[in-house]
């Protein structure tokens, strides 16, 4: 589990730093990307900005193993647009993504209405040192990764759709969440093909745990 902010900028600069596509720029300095995070999650404070920390750094406050190279938030447009010190490079519906000095910030929008409930219904206050910072809750977490999966599935994605899968098996062998009533929360914000399709990667997955478990007794 992190303890600090300090921690999550050196995650952050490490994932950069070992990913060969950024060996051509100019390196990050790890004590500057930290205080980055640190002033990052400041701002977010002095603006009374409502929001919830989520993605891999909030994964990584339940299961080991997960690597980073951004800070992902669900926040309100307003709130948004009270943050200019984050540069937006793109903007759509429900996403953005922006700079905030080094930092890359991937930014959900409670336009969506399942990120609002998660938001709001799906939080739990985590102490980082000096900070106390709103993250999702393994149940959270869950309800993001299984709703981006139809999505990742038809954008031809394998890469992430094995990285979300992987971080769901996790989630679900480490905490043992009520999975029928997450896809039941589910199937209000997803069309019948998609949850059906859904439902059968929980099956997989359990399955999955199941044979693991067997194996291990």
């Amino acid at each position: 589990m992190l303890n600090t902010l300090t921690e999550v900028g050196h995650i952050v600069q490490n994932a950069a730093v070992f990913n060969p596509r950024n060996w051509e720029g100019t390196p990050m300095n790890a004590d500057s990307l930290s205080r980055t995070v640190r002033r990052l999650f400041s701002l977010l404070a002095e603006r009374q900005i409502e929001y919830v920390l989520v993605g891999g750094i909030a994964l990584l406050n339940y299961v080991e193993g997960r690597n980073t190279q951004d800070i992902d938030l669900i926040m309100s447009l307003p709130d948004l647009t009270n943050l200019p010190e984050i540069s937006l490079e793109t903007q759509e519906m429900y996403f953005a993504r922006g700079h905030f000095q080094a930092l890359q910030v991937d930014i959900l929008l409670t336009e969506n209405p399942l990120f609002r409930l998660v938001r709001q219904k799906c939080t739990t206050n985590h102490p980082f040192g000096e900070q106390t910072i709103p993250l999702a809750t393994v149940e959270g977490l869950l309800l993001l990764k299984m709703y981006a999966l139809p999505s990742l599935y038809r954008q031809g994605d394998f890469m992430r759709v094995t990285l979300y899968e992987n971080d769901i098996a996790s989630l679900m062998y480490a905490y043992q969440p009520n999975m029928p009533k997450l896809l039941d929360i589910l199937a209000e914000y997803l069309g019948e093909s998609d949850i059906n399709s859904v439902r059968e990667i929980v099956v997989e997955t359990e399955q999955r745990i199941e044979r693991f478990n067997n194996k291990h007794q």
